[in-house]
């Protein structure tokens, strides 16, 4: 067998998947406590649809924060679309999850890291059946508070206990 696990699209997939989720659960019950997101975009990406004006002054990228005010939130099977609110302008966005490069939430110091879109084997079978679904983009309407701006969380940090795995090996 001379084939490789590829890894990092199967990763790619499943934090996609993993996107996808977590908004379907915000799009139904809102943001609960303190979480919010701040989502890392690639404004190259063919298939995202964000105001032109956007893409002249972020040319390769794009990070957008989903916290107090976001306005139809719809949550499809290639991507999803949210209204944001730049400088008093609601702005409807379309966000395929491919284009996804970040998703932090730091209400919980968490966050996951995508491969670059060009990095991932388009003739990979779980690649291919993700954009090969047999589901049409969600129609798009505005809604949610978009910054451009990121700003650290303010929390403290936590100390990791570290725990060595012998202490769960049997004898």
């Amino acid at each position: 067998m001379t084939e490789i696990l590829d890894y990092g699209s199967i990763m790619n997939h499943a934090m996609q998947v993993f996107v996808k989720e977590v908004l379907q659960k915000v799009a139904k019950n809102g943001l609960p406590g303190d979480h919010h997101f701040f989502i890392t975009l690639d404004t190259k990406h063919p298939n995202i649809e964000i105001a032109a004006w956007l893409t002249e002054r972020y040319p390769n990228e794009i990070t957008i924060v989903m916290q107090h005010w976001y306005d139809n939130l719809e949550v499809g099977e290639k991507g999803f679309s949210v209204t944001l609110n730049f400088g008093e302008a609601p702005e409807p966005l379309y966000i395929p999850y491919d284009c996804i490069i970040t998703f932090v939430d730091p209400s919980v110091e968490f966050g996951v890291k995508f491969e670059p879109s060009s990095a991932i084997d388009p003739s990979d079978e779980l690649t291919e059946a993700l954009h090969s679904s047999n589901t049409y983009p969600i129609e798009h309407k505005t809604g949610t508070n978009i910054s451009t701006e990121v700003k650290e969380p303010e929390n403290e940090k936590v100390e990791a206990e570290v725990v060595q795995l012998d202490t769960f090996r049997k004898s």
